[in-house]
């Protein structure tokens, strides 16, 4: 059993050991899966959205967006 001080770096924190890298390689490259499927009024609120999509809206909503941020000003807008 290694001592935790042992894998701590300057500043405190502590480094993963081999152990712990591999599950986290293990975890990344498993599927991964929605908790449940969609119920069935789900799936039909999903088709019936799509139904009335209009892509034209979007891709100009999408453009009005851009357009928008690329204008944008004030504290919080990074320099």
């Amino acid at each position: 059993m290694s001592n935790d001080s042992d894998r701590s770096n300057d500043d405190g924190r502590t480094r993963p050991d081999e152990v712990t890298r591999g599950a986290e390689r293990s975890e990344a490259d498993a599927g991964h899966v929605a908790g449940r499927p969609a119920t069935g009024d789900e799936a039909a609120a999903a088709d019936e959205g799509r139904r009335h999509l209009d892509l034209e809206d979007v891709a100009a909503h999408e453009r009005e967006m851009a357009e928008r941020g690329a204008h944008e000003q004030g504290e919080g807008r990074p320099s």
